[in-house]
């Protein structure tokens, strides 16, 4: 199903906690990045950019270099570093490289209403955010406490990496919405036949 203007709340996700991974979220439980529209909602819910920032020049090819990105972090989320392998080496020197592009410059403006709003300087480019992101990575990736809270879902074929940062790092599931839940209703369906058993 392609995204529309009429999104459900839970086809595009923010709750893994750093919007790395929260790009790494679009591809569950199928692609969510499969045409610019869905991704320029995505650039703008994500916070990239303000929300009123025209973005009608994202074309397929920012696809391309969104998903390229996605890969890479996923490879490297996924993967041990110590192992050195070259995949894991390649992704890392593109999100590296990535990294270096200067994202849009924000500036302050008023708003209507006379409040200091955030706006960008000039239409974001692919290079610009796409380091927004990579950088987010970087970060991700060098601080240990950061890289020691990442999770992978608990939950049946659920591949969404997140930030545990709940009280006692007992996060099991993506979202207690939505992975919690259906492992809650599959409990409760496997006791009551056995009780029926």
């Amino acid at each position: 199903m392609a995204l529309g203007s009429t999104m459900a709340p839970y086809e595009l996700r923010f709750d893994a906690g750093r919007i790395c991974l929260d790009l790494l979220a679009t591809t569950h439980p199928e692609e969510r990045l499969d045409s610019p529209e869905p991704l320029r909602a995505w650039i703008v819910r994500s916070g990239l950019v303000p929300a009123a920032t025209p973005l009608a020049h994202v074309d397929s090819g920012w696809l391309v270099g969104f998903r390229e990105l996605r890969g890479q972090i996923s490879q490297l989320v996924r993967s041990n570093a110590a192992g050195d392998t070259p995949p894991y080496d390649l992704a890392l020197a593109r999100v590296n490289d990535l990294a270096r592009a200067a994202p849009p410059a924000p500036r302050a403006v008023r708003g209507e209403d006379g409040a200091l709003v955030r706006q960008l300087d000039g239409p974001p480019g692919c290079d610009g955010l796409l380091a927004v992101i990579a950088r987010d990575a970087v970060e991700l990736l060098t601080d240990p406490v950061a890289r020691a809270s990442l999770r992978e879902c608990e939950g049946d074929n659920c591949p969404i990496v997140y930030l545990d940062t709940s009280r006692g790092r007992r996060r099991r599931w993506c979202s207690s919405e939505v992975c919690g839940n259906r492992e809650r209703v599959a409990r409760h369906r496997r006791r009551a036949a056995l009780a029926r058993a």
